[in-house]
């Protein structure tokens, strides 16, 4: 193993994990605050409107991105897979492919978005007053959406060969761009959302630039040389294979929460701008656990890779502890100052930062739930299985939460916020359960090759 990789597959694991997830937080939370920047900015100089035109696009935004970011979660279970196993040509192979594939879906999804975007809007039944604002901070966003993809899958490539300290140190330069960059476009130049939009690809051209430059300079089976971006058929294919079915995933995923979102929609902008502050505020909790996931398909991939099938367990057990613990601080802390913090987007209206406490009461509190969930998922894709995480989640999240809607929500003593936000505990404990019912059907069957002497296939 070269110095420049890290080898997940011996010493202590607690430790281990915590050193190896904390970066993946702070570099998530970094994430976020590109997002949060936007509305804090918005909110305080142009009012509660312009913050729902941002957090309308959330979920639509989402839908459309997350089935090619998906696709970086299969290179990544790749690139680990390869580092366990010592196969540096075919290593090289993957990550060459990975951001061949991150370019050319980016170049993709700017169409998609630049060209929809308004159309997407109306179909989600957007507040007419919002519309305009909401499309016009669409279309700003999918023209960067090249640096998002790139950004993505490098970091993933870098996370799978153990640094996730690089990724921190770039999105930590970046975010301080974006910053400045908003007060400049709305303060200085007395733009509205366009201003914060324009911010926000800008910045993350800068991580992506950083993010490339750090792998063209690794001497390991890592390097990247841009002379050499070709999709490899065989390497592609092996990405498609996990990263596809996570990517639906995370799209079926988005539809529900965009079906979610018209509901929110129904009851007003107050309401969505209440909402649009509770959910950028839940999802620092979110990003929290879901490095814990992340912690678990490296982890996962690497001692897979190398055949340490005996740590495996050790690893989804000691994840699903730490995310636990984590969502039970973080959850509970950030609804006891929900408060104080909705006041930072949203100054000018009370009744919405009241819908915000609403809704972080239901969704805030029992993240943990999410966070189990999470780990279960990454555990599962760490293995090679994409497809069975993507099936439990799909009937225990997005079609429970369908039903949900269509169902009980429709009965009109029901018809309430309370009874739509319930729903997302519930399909978090459901879908936990089952996955790790799987988790376990597809150990044995791993640890039965392994007796055999059958490696699972890369």
């Amino acid at each position: 193993m070269k110095r420049s990789q890290r080898d997940l597959t011996s010493g202590p694991l607690l430790s281990g994990i915590i050193t190896y997830t904390v970066p993946i937080i702070l570099t998530s939370v970094l994430q976020l605050l590109f997002n949060a920047a936007d509305l804090v900015v918005v909110g305080r100089f142009r009012g509660s409107l312009s913050v729902g035109a941002v957090g309308a696009t959330g979920a639509l935004t989402n839908l459309i991105v997350n089935l090619f970011v998906g696709l970086s979660v299969g290179a990544g279970v790749c690139v680990a897979h390869a580092i366990g196993a010592k196969q540096e040509k075919m290593l090289h192979r993957i990550i060459h492919t990975a951001v061949f594939v991150s370019i050319f879906g980016g170049a993709v999804l700017t169409v998609i978005g630049v060209s929809l975007s308004s159309t997407f809007l109306h179909w989600m039944d957007t507040p007419a007053d919002i519309l305009p604002l909401s499309a016009a901070y669409m279309r700003i966003y999918f023209c960067g959406m090249t640096f998002i993809m790139v950004y993505n899958f490098c970091a993933s490539i870098l996370r799978a060969a153990g640094d996730t300290r690089s990724p921190l140190i770039y999105l930590t330069l970046a975010g301080v761009v974006n910053v400045v960059l908003n007060l400049f476009f709305v303060v200085v130049c007395g733009m509205n959302v366009e201003g914060v939009a324009l911010a926000t690809i800008l910045s993350q051209a800068l991580a992506a630039v950083l993010v490339v430059r750090a792998l063209m300079r690794r001497t390991d089976g890592c390097h990247l040389d841009l002379g050499q971006l070709l999709p490899h058929k065989a390497q592609l294919l092996r990405i498609l294979r996990i990263g596809v079915p996570a990517g639906i995933q995370s799209s079926l995923f988005a539809i529900s929460n965009v079906i979610i979102q018209s509901s929110v929609n129904s009851f007003g902008d107050v309401v969505v701008s209440g909402m649009a502050a509770a959910g950028n505020l839940e999802g620092f909790v979110y990003v929290t656990l879901n490095a814990f996931s992340q912690t678990a398909v490296n982890y996962t991939g690497q001692n897979v890779g190398a055949g340490q099938y005996g740590r495996v367990k050790k690893v989804v057990a000691l994840c699903c502890i730490c995310a636990t613990v984590a969502g039970i601080l973080a959850g509970g802390g950030m609804y006891l100052a929900a408060p104080q913090l909705l006041q930072i987007y949203i100054t000018d209206s009370p009744e919405a930062i009241s819908y915000g406490i609403l809704r972080m009461t239901f969704v805030c509190l029992p993240y943990f739930l999410c966070g189990l969930m999470e780990v279960a998922t990454g555990a599962l894709r760490g293995m090679g299985a994409s497809v069975t995480p993507m099936v439990m989640s799909v009937m225990g999240v997005c079609a429970f939460r369908l039903g949900w809607i269509y169902t009980v929500f429709q009965v009109p003593q029901f018809h309430t916020l309370e009874c739509l936000y319930v729903s997302y505990p519930i399909s978090w404990t459901m879908t936990f359960v089952i996955e790790m019912i799987a988790f376990f059907i597809v150990f044995r069957r791993h640890t039965k090759r392994a007796r055999g002497n059958a490696l699972p296939a890369l």
